[in-house]
């Protein structure tokens, strides 16, 4: 019994040793993909292009709206001369079919409205999260050519977090920080105007942010 007892502590012994001297030989780096992500040029420039086509559907909203508000104005007239006891009641039945024909105008004008937004907030957020990806892919691909080439065993994004919003990565021993590096060769065709430092873009992730609704 105390044979095995003895050979089992030497077998556990042997693989703490293994495994102490592979973590001593590991090159590890973490690399802020958020921060990548937030200050690349071309996330900026996809978020201007966003935004313009946002304030494109924003403003035929408008011009919606505008429309359907002269006929509710038009329709407010209609019931206030309809109401007014000194109108014959000839003109009153003239005045309830305008009203009525303008009523379901209004009701199907705004009905196009919403679903235009539905539409095209629809295909904005689709385009936003595919051209988001590709530029996480196109990251993440430059992320895995400067390990291979600087031949890292393992590479960390220190901005990654678990399901519960806890960081992932808490710490790692002797681990060099690449982000700065990975920042320099994402930006180096940059338009000349441009400074990472001064964005607005949202944070990454898998899916990008869904636009908000434009109008009510």
């Amino acid at each position: 019994m105390n044979i095995t007892r003895n050979l089992f502590l030497v077998a556990i012994a042997a693989v703490t040793t293994s495994l102490a001297s592979a973590q001593d030989t590991l090159k590890i780096a973490t690399v802020d993909m958020q921060e990548l992500f937030r200050q690349y040029y071309k996330t900026n420039e996809a978020q201007q292009q966003i935004n313009v086509e946002r304030a494109r559907i924003q403003q035929d909203n408008n011009e919606r709206l505008s429309r359907i508000r002269e006929l509710e104005e038009s329709i407010g007239g209609l019931r206030r001369e309809i109401d007014d006891p000194s109108v014959a009641d000839s003109r009153k039945e003239a005045l309830f079919g305008d009203l009525q024909a303008q009523q379901q105008e209004a009701v199907h004008l705004d009905r196009e409205r919403r679903e235009f937004l539905q539409r095209r907030n629809q295909a904005l957020n689709e385009k936003m999260v595919q051209r988001m990806r590709g530029i996480l892919e196109e990251i993440r691909a430059l992320v895995e050519e400067q390990a291979r080439g600087d031949d890292y065993d393992f590479v960390f994004d220190s901005s990654g977090l678990s399901t519960s919003q806890v960081p992932v990565l808490l710490y790692t021993k002797d681990a060099t920080d690449i982000t700065g590096l990975l920042l320099e060769d994402l930006n180096r065709d940059a338009p000349e105007d441009f400074d990472p430092e001064d964005v607005d873009v949202p944070a990454a992730a898998p899916a990008a942010p869904a636009a908000p609704p434009a109008g009510p």
